[in-house]
């Protein structure tokens, strides 16, 4: 996937938003410095996270829990790797 259009930006940052201030901050600083380079999959693996709750989400975040079941996969994994160094 090329550069994400400025549409594309807003309505992934709008998404990003959370209700925890923490998950804000942290997927926050990840958009700031990969948003520009982001392919297809790390999009679908972001989504599949913020799908979670935030509890749950902070959780995955701060390494007290690993994707389970159907987040078990290689894009959430790869996103998350990203994320957590964020």
């Amino acid at each position: 996937m090329g550069e994400l259009t400025d549409l594309e930006r807003t309505r992934l940052r709008w998404r990003a938003r959370r209700g925890l201030l923490e998950n804000d901050l942290i997927i926050t600083r990840f958009l700031d410095a990969n948003e520009a380079n982001l392919s297809n999959e790390d999009i679908d693996g972001l989504a599949k996270l913020l799908a979670l709750g935030d509890n749950d989400l902070l959780d995955i975040l701060l390494s007290r829990k690993e994707p389970e079941g159907s987040l078990d996969c290689s894009e959430v994994r790869d996103v998350l790797i990203r994320l957590r160094a964020a």
